[in-house]
């Protein structure tokens, strides 16, 4: 083999001051630490970056606009953080720089039947007039974690649009008791749609709900009291919760494969556990005594859940006279609510975004009450996207029937920003408009 020349030698060197500048580069850019935040333009793709309590610092949890979601600190995680912009790993294709966008927060604090409750008003800082922004207050469901630095409300916001956060009485910064009294819920909710138009008044166009969850019984009956534009339920009911515990233990009949004298036995147990929770535990204990009785021994039973049937079928008699109401009725939770009777009530624009196959809030008996609004006239939309369980997230079914929830569902986040802004441009991911 010939020796290098001079003029290749310097070549060499030149080629690997580069690669070694290269490598420096990638690993500084790797080893930036990861800043919570928004990144992204409306029009492509958004990265939502956030402290989680479950990811050790400094990684962050990521979720992205087309629904993936997990640990900026995961070997397989698609963002890759820098300098005040991320890189973000597309399906298939090259990684794409996002930028991190700017946001005005305004918090206040503001009372409301004794409690007084936090919230936070997101702006995003870009280009165009604020006055054709519109504004939503979103309603979040049961659960007891804190509304104010939501990430699905700043992936809405990263879209162009204002958004009102705030926690639910009992909750992160609010005082006040927790409840799920729907008429005391609404009555928050209606208060903070007032803060929300007063502290951005003339910087946006309209203003309305985005009720998730409980928040699907919520928005609407506080839009009846409130000056809104419109409403948008994600994965709601309009059927009562006494309604929902008795279609869980259908769907759960269905799974399980039971046949009809089993399925008419949980029909018993529904109308036996409706009594005792809609008279808050004054009557009703000898019907679901017998119901015990002729079915508690059947393997099925002891595996029926519903939302608080199949505890109460397993719970003894006297354990239940004892702290039935403390157990299972203390948090103020209207059993027979009327939504039908809200929406009757509301005639403007409504978006009902539905999870086909949702096991805590099963649709159908939605479905056929939002089918029979629009043979009204109702402005009511409605999308359904299938194989998608609560919170709009895709699944993997387990072995032993049970679900791992693997990413929310693409299309979902695009189509709540499109149609709050009112430029649908369908389709959205597999969802299907339900007519």
């Amino acid at each position: 083999m010939r020796p290098p020349t001079t003029r290749q030698t310097a070549a060499a060197r030149t080629w690997a001051l580069a690669a070694l500048l290269s490598l420096w580069g990638t690993l500084s850019a790797q080893a930036a630490p990861c800043e919570a935040g928004a990144y992204g333009t409306v029009g492509q793709s958004i990265a939502v970056l956030a402290p989680k309590p479950w990811i050790p610092p400094p990684g962050l949890g990521y979720l992205l606009l087309d629904g993936r979601y997990g640990s900026t600190a995961s070997p397989t995680s698609p963002v890759q953080c820098e300098h005040g912009r991320v890189r973000v790993q597309a399906p298939g294709e090259a990684r794409v720089v996002l930028a991190q966008r700017s946001f005005k927060r305004t918090a206040l604090r503001f009372t409301v039947a004794g409690a007084e409750l936090a919230g936070e008003l997101l702006e995003p800082l870009e280009r165009g007039a604020p006055s054709q922004r519109p504004l939503v207050v979103m309603v979040h469901g049961s659960e007891t974690e804190p509304a104010i630095h939501n990430t699905r409300a700043l992936m809405l916001a990263a879209q162009g649009i204002a958004v009102f956060t705030y926690d639910k009485r009992g909750t992160g910064q609010s005082g006040g008791f927790y409840t799920q009294n729907f008429e005391l819920l609404a009555d928050d909710a209606a208060a903070a749609m007032q803060q929300a138009q007063a502290l951005a008044a003339g910087r946006f166009s309209k203003a309305g709900y985005w009720g998730q969850s409980q928040g699907g019984w919520v928005a609407p009956l506080a839009a009846t009291r409130s000056r809104a534009d419109f409403v948008v339920v994600s994965f709601g009911l309009i059927s009562s919760p006494i309604a929902e515990d008795r279609d869980q233990m259908l769907l759960e009949a269905e799974r399980l494969k039971l046949g009809p004298r089993e399925r008419d036995w949980i029909a018993q147990l529904s109308r036996a556990t409706a009594v005792l929770v809609s008279s808050h535990f004054s009557t009703g204990f000898e019907a679901l005594e017998s119901i015990r009785q002729a079915i508690g021994h059947e393997a099925w039973a002891h595996s029926l859940k519903g939302e608080y049937s199949g505890d109460m079928l397993r719970m003894q008699d006297r354990d239940l006279r004892r702290v039935g109401r403390a157990v299972f009725d203390n948090l103020e939770l209207i059993w027979d609510y009327d939504a039908e009777h809200t929406l009757k009530q509301l005639s403007l624009p409504m978006l009902w975004i539905v999870a086909g196959q949702d096991r805590e809030a099963p649709a159908q008996a939605s479905l056929a009450s939002l089918a029979k609004s629009q043979a009204q006239g109702k402005p009511f939309e409605v999308y359904v996207f299938p194989d998608t369980d609560h919170g709009m997230n895709e699944f993997l079914e387990l072995p032993d029937g049970s679900r791992r929830n693997t990413r929310v569902t693409d299309g979902y986040f695009r189509l709540l920003g499109d149609w709050i802004l009112g430029r649908l441009a369908p389709p959205y991911g597999r969802s299907q408009v339900w007519r």
